[in-house]
């Protein structure tokens, strides 16, 4: 079979995400408090088999703050993320209250460094949801390897095409 060259344009669709990057310092009251309950759970994370300690903190729009850390199953992928459970539990428990700010730590069992994380694309698709149920945003907070913050100002910049962006009108 023999193809000929076909002549047509590829159009491309440049992204660009903005995330802030802060020093401890430089976080408000609030931000540090999420951050310092994530730190604190996630060395309750049940990790057994990656050693991968994750703890995450939500801040919902009544005040009420809740932690949660990862927990995983030899049956693996039944495990849960930090993300996944804590907003859950929120939305469960307090399903008229939109989540604001997630604080997300993780580190490996052995280090006493906290390592770079993100979440994976089921909790980014998670936050989205929660997003798109409360019509608000949730900003992200992400502590990296370097002891810096990363801020993220909606779920937009980590996870630019949505599946609802397609299949529904939100």
């Amino acid at each position: 079979m023999v193809f000929s060259k076909l002549n047509f344009t590829v159009k491309k669709i440049i992204l660009s995400s903005e995330i802030e990057e802060l020093s401890p310092e430089e976080l408000d009251h609030v931000e540090q408090t999420l951050l310092s309950r994530a730190q604190s759970v996630a060395k309750m994370a049940y990790s057994p088999y990656s050693d991968f300690q994750v703890g995450a903190a939500v801040l919902l729009e009544n005040g009420e703050v809740f932690q949660s850390s990862n927990q995983e199953n030899v049956s693996f992928p039944a495990g849960s993320c930090a993300e996944r459970l804590v907003l859950g539990y929120a939305g469960a428990n307090y399903p008229n209250s939109a989540p604001v700010m997630l604080a997300i730590v993780a580190k490996r069992a052995a280090d006493e460094n906290w390592a770079d994380v993100s979440p994976c694309g089921i909790c980014r698709q998670t936050i989205n949801e929660a997003e798109k149920r409360f019509g608000k945003s949730v900003t992200v907070l992400i502590l990296t390897a370097t002891g810096n913050i990363l801020r993220v100002r909606g779920i937009s910049p980590l996870l630019p095409l949505k599946f609802n962006d397609f299949f529904t009108n939100s």
